[in-house]
């Protein structure tokens, strides 16, 4: 969840995509680290990932919010028992998850700018962000495009041998606004980073995974299940496990080794 401050921030974010002229020099929010050093769990698992990722030989990096940060738990109830399909997986690839819940993609930049990427030399990055920019920031698309670029430029260039495998964000159940800029941030992504226009960077739009017959298949989120129930937003290890085999193909090129089967 956003502090009040941060809400403030957003405002003024909204403000400037709608009113800033084109060629403003001063990037939007989603664009500008910002820490969440206030919030005590925020600040002790940024530490703790910190000498995780200086514990040992780390291969394969998952930068990304709650939806990321998820593949930490075990249940119960089965519904939050992620760990099994990571380990299948990604537990024999050297994988270390930065992902934190409630990030956007200023939050997770400023990670990136404060030690996360620090003498590490993984082979392959999977970023997964932007959804909480839609959230209660609310930042336009074209705002969370910029994000999304800066968070990749960041990994490129100080990672520059790591192969970067972007995600479009998931489709969710949170409202017509919500969908609608999904849409167009995937469609921006798609189209900026298509046929490797940057070298090491690949984008995969999974989101049709997660659709049924054309509508979305809320059966794959636990949000329903949770109390209160929620719109559909986190997928349930179903869903997420359907994640993981749409994008094995290019992670296992990516990465140099065996696919791992589904």
């Amino acid at each position: 969840m956003l502090r009040r401050r941060e809400l403030g921030l957003a405002a003024g974010a909204f403000l400037f995509g709608a009113y800033a002229p084109a060629a403003a020099a001063t990037p939007p929010l989603a664009a500008t680290p910002i820490a969440r050093l206030d919030l005590a769990w925020w600040r002790k698992r940024h530490a703790a990932k910190l000498t995780e990722l200086r514990r040992g030989h780390v291969e394969l990096l998952f930068l990304g919010d709650s939806i990321t940060q998820n593949w930490e738990s075990a249940g119960p109830p089965a519904w939050r028992a992620f760990c099994p399909a990571w380990k299948q997986f990604y537990g024999d690839r050297h994988a270390v998850n930065l992902g934190f819940t409630g990030d956007t993609t200023a939050h997770l930049l400023w990670r990136l700018r404060n030690g996360e990427l620090d003498d590490i030399a993984p082979k392959a990055a999977v970023i997964l962000i932007g959804a909480n920019n839609l959230g209660r920031v609310h930042w336009p698309a074209a705002d969370t495009v910029l994000g999304v670029v800066a968070v990749v430029a960041e990994v490129s260039r100080r990672l520059p041998p790591t192969r970067i495998l972007l995600l479009g964000i998931l489709p969710s159940d949170r409202g017509e606004w919500v969908t609608r800029t999904t849409g167009e941030v995937n469609r921006a992504l798609a189209a900026r980073y298509a046929g490797g226009a940057e070298a090491g960077v690949r984008f995969l739009d999974v989101g049709a995974v997660f659709m049924r017959d054309g509508r979305l298949d809320r059966s794959l989120f636990y949000d329903p299940l949770s109390a209160p129930p929620g719109p559909a937003l986190h997928p349930t290890p179903d869903g997420q496990r359907l994640l993981s085999a749409a994008i094995e193909p290019t992670l296992a090129r990516l990465l140099g080794d065996r696919r791992h089967p589904f």
